[in-house]
């Protein structure tokens, strides 16, 4: 079966304002998450792309241009089932108000059992991406052969939960997991089951470098801003 790089979009302006952009319009990448995006098809060079499949929302749809205008050839779709989660209520608002929210400390221990008020829950976020992945798996493999390689561009809590998925973890360890903005994840399916051969790969290890202000010890939601 057909192995997926899963790209995290660039950073975005809602990233370095902090706030919950979810299916806000109009979010579009912020200066360095736009040079990251210039960046991907050099870092991706010598990879036989098939196809590219992208959330709908304006800052994937940003990241993937200047990879299909490297590539002319190169077919993209756009598919809804990977756009971000619907935070509903909590759409637009800022992360440090959110961090008071009783329902904040389920999304952080127990995402299984989160919902948002007027939005979706997390399972039903994962639900939808995993089975998105496994039909372009299908499609992917019966148009291109098994060998193929396939990028799909997509939002934090997305990737998080598809790798999850991939390694049979439950959807309440998800939060573990951390993908910077436009980090490269590759998965690679089989008959049997998925390996996951890198996770968030920036090519750059900056962020592993001491900030100013240390990290929080909870998981952003939606996905944090990456290295300064």
């Amino acid at each position: 079966m057909p192995t997926l790089l899963l790209v995290r979009h660039g950073r975005s302006t809602a990233n370095t304002e902090g706030l919950l952009a979810g299916w806000t319009p109009g979010v579009a990448l912020d200066d360095r998450g736009a040079a990251q995006a210039a960046a991907l098809p050099g870092r991706l060079a010598g990879l036989p792309l098939a196809e590219i499949v992208a959330s709908p929302l304006q800052r994937c749809q940003e990241t993937i241009r200047p990879l299909l205008d490297a590539r002319p050839g190169l077919t993209a779709h756009t598919d809804e089932r990977v756009g971000e989660c619907h935070y509903g209520d909590w759409t637009g608002r800022k992360l440090a108000e959110l961090a008071d929210e009783p329902l904040m400390d389920v999304v952080q221990a127990h995402p299984s059992a989160a919902a948002f008020p007027g939005g979706e829950s997390m399972r039903a976020m994962q639900t939808r991406a995993a089975e998105a992945v496994r039909e372009w798996n299908d499609r992917v493999e019966r148009d291109h052969g098994a060998d193929a390689m396939y990028l799909m561009c997509s939002h934090g809590d997305i990737i998080k939960s598809l790798v999850a998925d991939a390694l049979g973890l439950h959807l309440d360890l998800f939060q573990r997991i951390a993908v910077e903005p436009c980090s490269i994840t590759a998965i690679r399916y089989t008959r049997l089951r998925p390996f996951l051969v890198r996770l968030g790969d920036t090519g750059d290890f900056g962020s592993l470098a001491p900030r100013e202000e240390p990290p929080a010890g909870d998981a952003t939601v939606g996905g944090d801003a990456g290295a300064p």
